[in-house]
């Protein structure tokens, strides 16, 4: 038995932060419903990656809502208000990233709420806070990942901003949201009352920079120092950290003591016995090192740099991911099926609980699949 089996969550999220959320509440073992606009569903279901679609949503959808089901219902309609309304009173915990305002317009606000179901778990996601100029202003990853200093942190100095690969202010704050509910649940448990969960993706992406801003706030307002060699990792790392390319591919390098590396490698590092000129020279050293990596193939600087227990690894692409003993070994895929047989691999949970790894192969509903059985169940 999954630790959440038995609770009911009401999504009424999209996009990404709020169902990432509701993702990983369904593999605790939650039943998640998503409350979706009849006929087209949730924004994210015409969103996609790549143009890649798995039945009539997109592939990017059925990444983030498996293991979960569809209740389709119009929020403006005052009949199928009433029936969304009759869930709530049935349910756990809900959750919806609407703009301020939203959710009080329509008679769902937090306090309204209450009255439908007194010991509901209410989450909330905004962009920037409810109150204040912010309020209101469209949250989207790559605007917070631009406003809130993150895209300083990647890249060569002389590229300017680099924004990241992944929509990471989206996942941290569907992380932090997942751990608030978990906290209301206990809340829950001792005082028997609702509870209100409110996070924000600003506030998130701030949080995963907490060490980086409190070097700023503590070091005189220094702002991040980026290298510009290339394979340059950290802002505020020093030397050897980085990705080096070698004869054949990449490898990186992590933390670890410069001159032993260098006795290692066969590098004369003696001017560098200053350990502070670790950072204040660190492209200069990076580029000695990357001129010596250049000279072999990966394996052999691996097994060279493992054998005196030094920090360092291939950069694999996901082909050469995908071919790794360990991803067998520990099940790290999984495949998916939907209600017309058609099959997707994704990833599983990261959780495992009692030696048990957290699977589903149940996909991504369609728009309003369980709309009958949702209506017998807790409406009738």
């Amino acid at each position: 038995m999954r630790p959440l089996e038995g609770l009911v969550v009401l999504e009424f999220c999209q996009f990404l932060a709020g169902p990432s959320a509701g993702l990983k509440l369904a593999d605790l073992g939650a039943r998640v419903i998503k409350i979706e606009r009849p006929v087209k569903g949730e924004a994210c279901r015409q969103l996609s990656i790549k143009d890649l679609f798995v039945d009539e949503s997109s592939l990017l959808f059925h990444t983030i809502n498996r293991n979960k089901e569809s209740f389709a219902a119009d929020l403006k309609n005052p009949e199928d208000l009433i029936l969304v309304k009759k869930l709530i009173a049935k349910a756990d915990i809900m959750t919806h990233n609407f703009r301020p305002g939203v959710m009080e317009k329509i008679g769902l606000d937090f306090e309204t709420t209450l009255n439908i179901n007194p010991k509901i778990i209410y989450g909330t996601i905004t962009g920037y806070g409810d109150k204040g100029p912010w309020a209101n202003k469209p949250g989207q990853d790559l605007l917070l990942q631009s406003l809130s200093g993150l895209s300083w942190l990647s890249g060569r100095k002389s590229q300017g901003p680099v924004p990241f690969g992944l929509a990471v202010a989206d996942l941290m704050c569907g992380n932090h949201f997942v751990q608030g509910i978990l906290a209301a649940l206990l809340k829950r448990a001792k005082t028997g009352k609702g509870v209100l969960v409110e996070v924000s993706l600003l506030e998130s992406v701030l949080d995963v920079q907490f060490e980086a801003i409190t070097s700023y706030l503590n070091d005189g307002g220094q702002q991040p120092q980026r290298s510009d060699v290339k394979g340059s990792a950290h802002a505020f790392l020093s030397a050897p950290y980085g990705v080096y390319q070698t004869k054949d591919g990449y490898i990186s390098l992590a933390m670890g003591d410069l001159l032993f590396i260098g006795s290692v490698l066969e590098i004369d590092f003696q001017k560098y016995t200053d350990k502070h000129k670790w950072f204040s020279q660190r492209d200069e050293i990076r580029e000695i090192l990357a001129e010596k990596l250049l000279t072999q193939k990966a394996d052999y600087w691996i097994e060279l740099l493992q054998k005196e227990g030094i920090w360092c690894g291939k950069v694999l692409n996901y082909e050469e991911l995908d071919s790794q003993p360990f991803v067998e070994e520990l099940q790290l895929k999984q495949t998916v099926k939907n209600s017309a047989g058609e099959t997707m691999v994704t990833t599983r949970s990261p959780i495992q609980l009692d030696g048990e790894i957290l699977v589903s192969q149940k996909a991504a509903p369609k728009v309003g699949e369980h709309n009958e059985t949702i209506h017998e169940e807790f409406i009738v």
